[in-house]
């Protein structure tokens, strides 16, 4: 079964807890604050791996989450950092973050790596806290949330040639005689619901890949039929080899097909214009096909270069892979994205920073505070020491959160909601 899109859920690790522990060793009095720093949680990254050619994994494992890092040990000894958790995927796979529409990576060649969520780091233990005001801190945080994020993952086949054309012009029965590629074969649409990719070598032995794609109808572009499945896979290859049923056989004119899916290309893609097309009229072996050619000569044009060949009979297939050839060398390959599309971490520009954070009331009448900063911060809090909630406490202050609240109409002894977790307005 080939599969080409799916949708998962990533979660790095965790990092681990700080701790808080005291130097009791015989002959050191005072032996002060000894607790050790959370271990690093695992990121999640992709890498490419060539032998996988579809996402059929990702149907039966749609979750993956990372290591949390070690909490960290007495002594000052620090939690240990977890490794990297590697998820393998096909060559051609662009990751899309589902929520925000951006594009994470776009992975193409094999080896290639992307972080695509990053592990939190360790909480500080409470000798991090120590100073000569506090010498003996009763702090320590929680390790930081790795990020978690819900993924779009896309496969866009790697190929040179696409083969493109109405269904049953004869794509498929052209790539079976020009490659090892046993693609199935039958007189009705639709034969070919996924893509085909075989290896084509010319007579003076050069090589290329060539993918036969379901076939196009009109209003694929938005949709209809095999639409999007199919237009995806066509916007990696370098060269269009736009195949034509000239025999007429269908009941369909030539020279319509060819206009009708010119037009489902600009439709979905303006960029699918500017790949080189190569127009081939097959079929060539019927009767009525030369007549048909010339009409369709005379519409076109004589500029236009046409290779009439026809695949059950091979005539006409060594001239035309020669041409083909030529012009996948001299055609660079096209970008899919452009490179501000791409997340890029290295770029340093001006954001306006996110607000720390909102309150809101609930229906209950509850103070509710959200953002990711304060959540975050929350979260890294260890409520089972007092000196920990006192700092927290002293955090939300600096940040204003009081202040906003006693602008909101906030009283002593209302209810302060953070996440599922409820506090007492204390004036």
């Amino acid at each position: 079964m080939f599969v080409d899109k799916v949708k998962i859920y990533v979660k790095a690790g965790d990092g681990g807890n700080g701790m808080v522990a005291y130097r009791r060793e015989k002959y050191v009095p005072d032996g002060g604050p000894a607790g050790g720093d959370g271990g690093k949680g695992a990121n999640v990254v992709f890498v490419v791996e060539e032998g996988l050619r579809t996402l059929m994994d990702f149907r039966y494992q749609r979750h993956f989450k990372a290591d949390r890092g070690e909490n960290g040990r007495p002594k000052n000894q620090h939690g240990k950092s977890r490794d990297d958790m590697l998820v393998k995927v096909p060559p051609g796979t662009t990751v899309i973050d589902e929520d925000t529409g951006k594009i994470i990576a776009d992975l193409t060649e094999q080896g290639q790596q992307a972080v695509i969520a990053r592990g939190g780091r360790g909480g500080r233990g409470n000798s991090r806290f120590a100073t000569p005001a506090n010498p003996a801190p009763e702090i320590a945080e929680n390790g930081q949330p790795g990020e978690e994020r819900n993924l779009v993952l896309e496969l866009k086949v790697l190929a040179d040639v696409g083969l493109v054309g109405f269904p049953s012009v004869g794509k498929s029965t052209l790539l079976s005689v020009v490659s090892a590629a046993r693609p199935k074969i039958a007189d009705y649409h639709f034969t070919t619901l996924t893509p085909n990719l075989g290896v084509v070598e010319t007579d003076d032995n050069r090589s290329f890949v060539m993918a036969d794609l379901p076939g196009l109808i009109e209003g694929a572009h938005s949709g209809v039929g095999l639409g999007h499945q199919f237009l995806r896979h066509i916007e990696r290859t370098r060269v269009i080899v736009h195949v034509i049923d000239m025999s007429g056989l269908e009941g369909r004119d030539p020279y319509e097909d060819y206009v009708t899916i010119n037009e489902e290309l600009k439709q979905y893609n303006l960029r699918l214009t500017e790949r080189p097309q190569i127009i081939v009229a097959n079929k060539m072996d019927i009767p009525s096909s030369e007549e048909n050619l010339e009409e369709f000569r005379k519409k076109i044009g004589d500029d236009v270069s046409i290779h009439a060949i026809s695949a059950v009979t091979k005539k006409g297939l060594t001239n035309l892979l020669r041409e083909v050839m030529d012009k996948v060398e001299s055609t660079p390959e096209f970008p899919l994205y452009e490179e501000e599309q791409i997340e890029q971490r290295v770029v340093y520009k001006f954001n306006k920073r996110e607000d720390p954070f909102q309150i809101s009331r609930d229906d209950d009448g509850a103070y509710v505070i959200e953002g990711h900063e304060i959540e975050t911060l929350f979260k890294m809090t260890n409520f089972d020491r007092d000196d920990s909630v006192k700092r927290f406490a002293r955090q939300m202050r600096h940040m204003g959160i009081d202040q906003a609240l006693r602008d909101r109409g906030a009283e002593d002894g209302d209810t302060v909601r953070i996440l599922n977790y409820e506090f007492e307005f204390v004036e």
